[in-house]
């Protein structure tokens, strides 16, 4: 269809860039998949079996799924009590579930800044989709560039965006700790800024990449009413299949999210795969430790090839860019290179960012590396 037969869509969305996944098939069930920053690593075979057998014996597919997710919030809130070692820090009334982080953002920005009332800021690189949300609400996002030496936060030209006039002004910063692609964690400094902006700012801490970096800020919510953070069971529990997400965030913030959630927004086998996961995290999670290592062996690799200029990662990927003409261009090149050898990266930030796989895919990228250099 021509422009002109789709008038009845808004204008703005015709020129909206999709976020573009890797097509799945069964031509490239082969391929070793570095750009997704999933797991390397499926849920062992009789947990599967379990989980299996947990369908075929529960679920009746004629009922919907349970719309309070009463039981799935029980177990966050025991595993995120747990990690801090606060018995008491959260309950079941600081939590909302959403069918991935993205349902979740795209509530946050429903209830912040629709119909013109607030705009959001972010600072680049960082996850695509808070800015495709955005736009896709027809909300304007501010964003500013990252240090270049570390991937900081220009938190002097921050401030003066937050300050000056904004039409519709700034209602939600979103923050990722650790940041994708760069994979840096908040430092001292943009932590006490997160402290001191105004009340009346949404403070979106994302922390899909938590249980690899194991820095937190969900100590701290209940100081901060105004903080909001996001989590995922897509990357360490090995749960991507099942678009899982939940936020904590102060009570009268849940309570929003959740009159924007749709009401059976979680299919019935998704909530229970992450019920499972929760249940069987002794089982599971110790592979982030095996995901740890293979980072840094893959670091240590990545920083002794003179073709690249490599940032320290604190999360299951590592960003990368050429050391000479790190341009779009060239970076398309090794990325095309890479994939006739049937390994795929991801093109993102101005450069490359590459999920860790298992012992044997990233022996596989390091040889295919080598072999271009």
């Amino acid at each position: 269809m021509t422009r002109s037969n789709l008038s009845f869509i808004r204008e703005d969305l015709l020129n909206l860039s999709a976020y573009v996944a890797t097509p799945i098939s069964e031509n490239n069930k082969q391929l070793t998949r570095l750009d997704a920053n999933e797991s390397p690593y499926n849920l062992p075979q009789d947990l599967k079996a379990k989980l299996a057998l947990i369908y075929e014996q529960e679920i009746e597919t004629n009922r919907y799924p349970d719309g309070s997710h009463l039981k799935l919030k029980n177990l966050i809130t025991d595993y995120v009590n747990e990690s801090v070692n606060l018995p008491y820090l959260i309950s079941t009334n600081n939590i909302s579930i959403g069918n991935g982080s993205d349902e979740l953002i795209r509530s946050i920005l429903m209830a912040t800044c629709l119909n013109n009332r607030g705009s959001i800021l972010v600072a680049n690189p960082t996850f695509s989709m808070y800015g495709i949300l955005a736009q896709s609400l027809g909300i304007i996002t501010h964003t500013i560039s990252r240090n270049e030496i570390d991937f900081s936060w220009n938190l002097d030209t921050a401030n003066k965006l937050i300050s000056k006039e904004n039409n519709p002004p700034i209602k939600v910063v979103f923050v990722v700790h650790p940041n994708s692609p760069t994979a840096n964690c908040l430092n001292s400094e943009e932590i006490q800024w997160l402290r001191d902006l105004p009340k009346d700012i949404l403070v979106v801490i994302d922390e899909a990449y938590y249980e690899f970096s194991q820095q937190t800020l969900v100590s701290e919510l209940p100081q901060h009413p105004n903080w909001l953070i996001l989590r995922t069971f897509s990357k360490a529990f090995r749960l991507a299949a099942h678009r899982v997400g939940y936020a904590i965030a102060h009570g009268d913030i849940i309570k929003i999210l959740e009159k924007l959630r749709l009401p059976y927004n979680l299919p019935t086998f998704s909530q229970l795969a992450a019920e499972f996961a929760l249940q069987h995290r002794d089982l599971i999670l110790p592979a982030v430790k095996d995901v740890m290592t293979e980072k840094e062996r893959v670091y240590q690799a990545l920083i002794s090839n003179s073709l690249f200029k490599v940032w320290h990662s604190e999360a299951n990927f590592i960003y990368l860019r050429l050391a000479e003409n790190p341009t779009k261009e060239n970076h398309s090149r090794i990325m095309a290179q890479l994939k006739q050898d049937n390994v795929i990266i991801r093109h993102t930030g101005d450069g490359l960012r590459i999920s860790i796989g298992t012992s044997l895919e990233n022996d596989n990228l390091l040889n295919k590396l080598a072999k271009h250099n």
